[in-house]
């Protein structure tokens, strides 16, 4: 049998989780596709480097080019990372027929539809399911498990960095820059956190997913993006008061042909199942028009985990290969991308409001939400003997983002309002 001969370019956490389960699992591998797997080099950035597998030296390259122009190897596997100089490899890769697996969400949602287009045109298979949520086969479900259904909305939690903050806040009372401090520590956040607490990440992956999803080419910048790193202890304490916890929502939508994608904070009911999602887990749910409600749950990052997607990506790639069908699988974006407008989108909100403390407030307030059609579900005021002001608190029925942009607007300039102190979308 003649071996599937694999470059690696990159052999950090992930690179290494992928010879792990290459070399530790060659008979099962084997006995799904029909021949060895072999990992024949590997570009590392210092070869003479100690590292914490055993790898045969003479199979490391410092040299990309080593790998991408050598006609034994019949796959490329990226898991280095980066965009630019990235993106020229693996084209080149393309160029000379070689297939790609790669964990690159960045790469993917910035430049997915020309590095899919020139895998067609080379008859070449890209996959990455690795790119968003880890371990969680999110990729192949939307591409397969629903091609016979149509999806109208995609809700997740794909930052781990971001839920551990928000489950730590929320658990233990602690603030924002204590716990952002010890996710740091423990290696969960990096020295510069900016990708992950201000949402970027989390909008790179629902760029991904919403494109698969709905069929259509969306960009990251058709993204509203807002991180959490406005988010207090007063917030998922209110929350918590009123039966919801705050969790980093990348929430996608389609109706009428109509699609939003944001990522934000949000109120979620704590009966909704992914509000038990806690930690540095991940979970994608999916409403399919004849499926219903699904839920996909897991580790989103780690050695292992990716690893595995990156993998099971492999033997597809592989399988492909041996029936001759590499590069056939159809467009996934045929559909024209049609944006929702503000007065398209709607959801509930929940507003927290430090306002006079005197008669008629109240109803200033309301006539403020009525002139601009936004009916209320409740509105309750709470004492907080460390506030001098008065706090409101508001949860909205369902209103379109135009109106409440109004009503925010308005509340600027209202005289009996001290601070519009928080604004989130409520879910479940």
């Amino acid at each position: 049998m003649k071996p599937v001969k694999v470059g690696l370019l990159g052999l950090g956490t992930v690179g290494t989780g992928v010879v792990r389960i290459v070399e530790g699992h060659q008979e099962d591998l084997q006995s799904q596709v029909g021949s060895p797997i072999v990992i024949e080099k590997v570009l590392v950035q210092n070869r003479s480097k100690d590292r914490n597998i055993p790898i045969d030296v003479s199979k490391l390259t410092e040299d990309p080019y080593e790998i991408i122009q050598d006609p034994e190897i019949d796959v490329i596997v990226e898991v280095m990372g980066g965009v630019s100089q990235t993106k020229e490899y693996i084209l080149e890769a393309l160029s000379r027929g070689k297939h790609v697996v790669t964990a690159n969400k960045d790469l993917m949602a910035l430049h997915g539809p020309e590095i899919l287009r020139t895998a067609k045109e080379n008859q070449c298979d890209v996959l990455y399911e690795a790119s968003v949520a880890g371990g969680i086969p999110i990729i192949r479900t939307l591409i397969e498990g629903f091609s016979s259904d149509r999806i109208t909305k995609i809700m997740g939690i794909v930052n781990g960095t971001t839920n551990y903050i928000l489950t730590k806040m929320t658990q233990e009372g602690a603030s924002y820059n204590e716990v952002l401090k010890e996710a740091q520590q423990l290696g969960y956040a990096e020295a510069d956190p900016t990708s992950d607490v201000e949402g970027l990440d989390a909008a790179r992956k629902m760029t991904i997913l919403s494109t698969l999803g709905f069929r259509a080419n969306v960009a990251l910048e058709d993204v509203t993006t807002k991180g959490i790193s406005g988010v207090s202890s007063e917030d998922i304490q209110y929350a918590q008061r009123l039966g919801y916890v705050v969790k980093l929502l990348g929430i996608a939508e389609r109706q009428d042909e109509y699609i939003s994608v944001t990522v934000q904070p949000t109120m979620v009911k704590n009966t909704h199942p992914i509000a038990s999602v806690n930690g540095v887990f991940n979970a994608v749910y999916v409403y399919g028009e004849a499926v219903g409600e699904t839920m996909f749950y897991g580790a989103g990052a780690g050695e292992l985990p990716t690893a595995t997607s990156i993998v099971a990506d492999l033997v597809a790639v592989v399988k492909n290969l041996k029936l001759g069908v590499n590069g056939q699988q159809a467009s996934t974006a045929y559909k024209e991308k049609k944006l929702k407008s503000d007065e398209q989108i709607a959801s509930k909100y929940f507003l927290l409001l430090h306002v006079d403390d005197r008669a008629g407030v109240l109803a200033q307030i309301t006539q403020v939400f009525a002139e601009y059609e936004v009916s209320l579900e409740s509105v309750l005021q709470q004492p907080n003997p460390s506030n001098p002001e008065a706090e409101i608190i508001v949860i909205t029925h369902d209103a379109n983002k135009a109106a409440m942009n109004k009503v925010l607007q308005k509340f600027e300039s209202l005289d009996v309002i001290r601070k519009v102190k928080s604004v989130y979308r409520v879910e479940g």
